[in-house]
């Protein structure tokens, strides 16, 4: 096997931070009682996770991989060819709203359609044995956008596309995709609700966003039935809770499925330090939790797991839960610590609490329906 097989794959382009979501008072427009302000979800949580990877040194250690824009007909794999026109046109005419909460600019159709392509190539890379596994920095995320809507920042569902382009071009059976963004992967879900060869679990704070989804009763319908496990989370969860969420629900799901491989949408927004959730995780959960993963890879998939971008908004803490994830990935550790670590650890309540342990194993009957 080549060198290369034996690094872990890293995708960014410049471009996805040329993605303008507009002034915004956080995610709410402005107007004469709203003064305008920056919108929460900017390029500066992301361009400073990748400046750290540059400082830490760790990005002499990764392969990168360049992405290519995907075209229209791998969009329609999953969204409306009316929906894809629609944001094909706003954005040649300067920018709108793709359905709910989701602003974009000039240009964002052709920079969406790179964050799309950014998930394939980790993707190709990773089935290829290019590298051994890959971490995809896209932008704009992907995992609320559903079949013909824009939803809580998301154009198209870049994790879904590349699930479904793995299986119909790659060869690729059966595909897992564990969701640990603090919001619920609706998209994601809605894109494999009805099939069996596609395991989605998200872990997402309960009812943040979307509040009508996310729920444990949604457990997939038809072919798939079974198949789709959520695992809402009560605010307040720190590691305790969702290392007790994985090793209860996700592993045991991931190795009653036996995927041939795995995928992440990646969020640090359950970061105590994050605007837009109420967690308490910090860098050394993400680590863990990455941990977690691999080895569950090395067991069922031959070690394929690739990450894809999702959510993360505090610009301080974000990029140290994602260097985290990176060193655990690669297996170099860098000489960088964490400033926010020891204080975010140091908060009450980060071990396992009585109801969050109650809410996990309202979950754990679905792992029978698999």
């Amino acid at each position: 096997m080549q060198e290369t097989a034996w690094r872990t794959g890293f995708v960014f382009e410049e471009l996805y931070l040329w993605h303008h979501t507009g002034a915004a008072a956080g995610v709410m427009p402005p107007g004469l009682a709203v003064e305008p302000g920056q919108h929460v979800e900017s390029p500066e949580a992301k361009r400073r996770f990748r400046n750290l990877l540059e400082v830490s040194g760790l990005s002499d250690s990764l392969q990168r991989l360049r992405a290519e824009p995907v075209d229209e007909s791998y969009l329609a794999r999953f969204h409306t060819r009316d929906y894809i026109q629609c944001i094909k046109e706003l954005s040649a005419a300067g920018g709108g709203d793709a359905g709910v909460l989701t602003p974009f600019g000039r240009g964002s159709f052709d920079i969406a359609l790179l964050s799309a392509g950014g998930t394939r190539r980790a993707v190709e890379a990773v089935i290829a044995g290019q590298v051994r596994n890959a971490y995809a920095l896209v932008r704009p995320p992907g995992h609320h956008a559903e079949r013909d809507r824009g939803r809580g920042f998301c154009l198209f569902g870049n994790i879904a596309l590349a699930a479904m382009h793995a299986r119909a071009q790659l060869g690729v059976g059966r595909v897992a995709i564990v969701d640990w963004d603090v919001h619920h992967g609706n998209g994601t879900e809605q894109a494999f609700y009805e099939e069996r060869d596609v395991l989605t679990v998200s872990t997402h704070q309960d009812r943040l966003f979307p509040r009508d989804s996310g729920d444990v009763a949604s457990n997939g319908a038809g072919a798939g039935a079974g198949y789709n496990m959520n695992v809402p989370l009560p605010p307040g969860s720190g590691e305790g809770a969702y290392i007790a969420a994985f090793e209860r629900v996700v592993i045991p799901a991931l190795q009653r499925f036996k995927p041939e491989l795995i995928m992440v949408a990646s969020g640090f927004d359950a970061g105590g330090l994050d605007p837009m959730g109420r967690m308490q995780l910090h860098s050394d959960s993400y680590r863990r939790l990455t941990a977690i993963l691999m080895a569950a890879a090395n067991d069922l998939c031959n070690g394929r797991l690739v990450f894809s971008h999702e959510g993360g908004y505090s610009p301080w803490q974000a990029p140290y839960c994602g260097l985290a994830v990176m060193e655990e990935l690669s297996g170099v550790r860098t000489r960088i610590v964490d400033p926010f670590l020891e204080m975010v650890q140091g908060w009450g309540q980060q071990g396992l609490q009585p109801h969050q342990s109650l809410a996990i194993d309202a979950a754990i009957p679905l792992l029978d329906r698999l």
